[in-house]
Formats: C-alpha cells, structure tokens, sequence
C-alpha cells in the first residue's frame, strides 16, 4: 500500500489532475441536474428500451430479434442496426435495468448518463496520462485543462444535446496509445505474447468498446498496425501477432454484448456499415466549415491555438517527431472521417478528432515552454487557457 501511494505514482501532479477531474464532473452534474425526463430525446428514449429489452432476456439489442411488443409502439424497430452494436444500447440501459426505475423520474435520467460521465472522465485520466508521458507535467495540464472545459466533451459525456459518444472516443484513443506502448515493448528480449499478455487484453478492450460504439471505428486497426510496424522495424511479425491477439480479444468482448447468439452476431456483423461518409462529400465546402465549426465549438481557445501549434510543428524541425506527429495524423484521419460524413447529426469522429488534437497542442506548447521565450509563451497559454475556462464555465451557468 506505501509503494501505491509513493511520491511517484500519487503527487501533486496527480492531485492537480484530480482536481481538474472533479471540475469536470461537476460540469457533467451541472447539465443532467437541468435535463428534465420530459425533455429526453426520442432517440435516446428507444436506445435504453431496446438495451432494457435485452437486458430482460427479450432479444438482441439493434437487431431483428427484437420483438415489436417489447419496445414502445414508436420505435421503429425490425431492421439490424448498421453503425451499432448491442453494447451501444446496453452500456445506458444496464444501471436502469439493475435498479429498476422508472423512465419518467429524476434517477432514470442520472443512471442512464453515469456510465457515459464515467467514460469521460476515464477518457480524460487518459489524454492526462498519456500527454505527461510524452511531454512532461506541463504537457499533461495543457492536455486536460482543454479538455475539462471543452463544451463539446462535457456535452457528449452528460448527452445534453449529444449522441453517446464518449465511449467510442475513449475507446479509440485508448487503442492507438496502448498499441505505441506495445510497440515500444518489444525491443526488449522477451516472450511476445507472455509478457505483453496485459496490454493486448487492455488493447482488445479498447477495440471492443469502439467498434461496440461505432462499428465505422474498426478503420483504426490498420492505422494501429502501420504505426506498430513503424516503431518495431525489427519485431514487425511479433506486432503483428500482438494486434491480431487483441483484435482476437476483442472480437471475443464484442460477442458477449450480443449474450453468445452466434447466428445473430454474425448476421449483424454481415449488416454492419463499415465505412461512413462518401468521397464526393470532400469536395464540398460546406462539410469543411461544418467540421471547423465543430472543432471551435470544442473550446474557442482552439482558434488561436491550434494554428500556431500547426505553424510551429510546419516550421520547427525540433518539434516533428513521432510523440507530435501521431496524435496530428490521427485527428486529421478522424476530422477528414467527419467531412466526410456531414449528415450525421452527431459525430463520434468530430470527438475523437478534437480529443487528439488537445494531445498534439499540449505536444507543441510544452516544446515552446522549453525554449528561451518560456516566459513570454508561459504568459499566452495560461491567458488563453484560463479565458476558455472562464468561457465554458460562463455558458454553463446560463443554461437553466
């Protein structure tokens, strides 16, 4: 227990991370406190019946084993949902099902967003975690100040206004992180399989929660394996094996949310939309100013940071190497996802997109901080990190 708690693995840099967590969820709180059941979504509504209906041993969530009469006459129901699993209706659902409340009371509506606060909150331990390794302590803060107060992350996570994404996200970027800390094992000289035996299982969970989400969000398996094979050139079939493990894994994680119905998993993978968007949407303007629009929404300091950190990353040469380089590659594939697919009303891909850049800004403004103009960029950062909090908090407490 005293190793737990050492200087290490619990210090201030934990304690202030924390602190910014429980902000966080004080934002989530905040919103689902002024959702009244009467305001819940019909879509949102028909998600948890159909997830309470496999609960309650009534058929497969998503799929033609539904029966008609265990869903509300509304539901549009019959037909096998091309963009979702049954993990997608069960993660809002199970906490209902568990307690047994009513859909017209205050706690249905609390116990089917806890899940998703708990998403986002893991997923921001995650991006904190994640930009402290890689940039340091100052990387870190950068990383999880802007996503504490990102209007577009606390609205996914408390689905005030937003489809359930957050699980997708976290997901996905738990994948393309743990599968770069796989590849950075497999220089030492050690069994493959045996030794990295924990983080393909933590890399199969996090495939089997995006693609649950999303199944569009299995297009990161091969960027996962372009970036293994980059970083172990010379382990390059001890990686592959790894990632087919945890697609393995996964794919088994993916199977217990249809409840082991083989003929019905199969048939729903067989349905499965595994490409969203068109090609021809790329070309139009209008999906690009929708995607931006979607990018400033996500906190108004992006504006004035993200093109400075993309400038200094064109023209520094110190600051193009592979712990900034990932995260711009992904959010460019995930926001090009989101051009490409400018009908969805909600975007996992606009999430995931700002969520990597967060990462790749912390990336460059922690570069900065290490030059001679410190002071001067130390000054900038926090001035326009505190007005974003500052903005975020303001536009919350005008929602009533």
């Amino acid at each position: 227990m005293g190793t737990f708690f050492s200087r290490e693995r619990f210090g201030k840099p934990q304690v202030l991370a924390g602190l910014l967590l429980l902000v966080f969820v004080a934002e989530c709180g905040w919103l689902v406190a002024h959702t009244a059941p009467n305001l819940i979504s019909p879509d949102d509504f028909a998600r948890v019946q159909e997830g309470l209906a496999q609960c309650r041993g009534r058929g497969v969530a998503g799929t033609q084993a539904i029966p008609r009469d265990a869903l509300p006459e509304w539901v549009q129901g019959g037909a096998f949902d091309p963009d979702h699993s049954p993990l997608w209706y069960l993660i809002g659902a199970t906490p209902v099902a568990i307690f047994g409340v009513a859909p017209d009371s205050w706690l249905w509506v609390w116990l089917t967003r806890a899940p998703y606060i708990l998403f986002g909150v893991l997923l921001g331990a995650s991006v904190w975690y994640v930009s402290r390794r890689l940039y340091g302590n100052a990387g870190g803060y950068i990383a999880l100040a802007l996503y504490c107060f990102s209007p577009a992350v606390v609205r996914s996570s408390a689905l005030w206004l937003a489809g359930p994404d957050i699980g997708g996200a976290w997901g996905t970027f738990g994948a393309v992180f743990t599968a770069i800390a796989v590849s950075h094992t497999l220089y030492a000289p050690r069994e493959v399989v045996l030794w990295n035996w924990r983080r393909i299982v933590l890399l199969g969970i996090s495939l089997a929660l995006a693609a649950g989400s999303q199944f569009s969000l299995v297009l990161v398996i091969p960027v996962l394996l372009v970036f293994m094979l980059y970083l172990a050139p010379g382990r390059r079939s001890a990686a592959l094996v790894i990632l087919c493990a945890a697609s393995a894994v996964g794919l088994a994680l993916l199977f217990t949310a249809y409840f082991f119905h083989l003929g019905i998993f199969w048939q729903s993978l067989k349905h499965a939309r595994l490409l969203s968007g068109s090609m021809a949407a790329l070309g139009m303007k209008g999906a690009y100013l929708q995607m931006l629009t979607e990018v400033r929404a996500s906190g108004p300091a992006l504006v004035l940071l993200v093109p400075a950190a993309l400038v200094t990353f064109i023209l520094w040469r110190r600051s193009r190497y592979f712990g900034n380089s990932a995260p711009l590659l992904m959010a460019l594939l995930f926001l090009a996802q989101r051009v490409a697919s400018p009908h969805d009303r909600d975007s996992v891909f606009a999430l995931i997109g700002v969520v990597f850049l967060f990462v790749f800004v912390a990336g460059i403004w922690a570069d900065l901080l290490e030059t001679q103009a410190r002071e001067l960029t130390a000054a900038v950062l926090t001035g326009l990190i505190a007005a974003n909090a500052l903005w975020s908090l303001i536009r919350l407490a005008g929602i009533r």
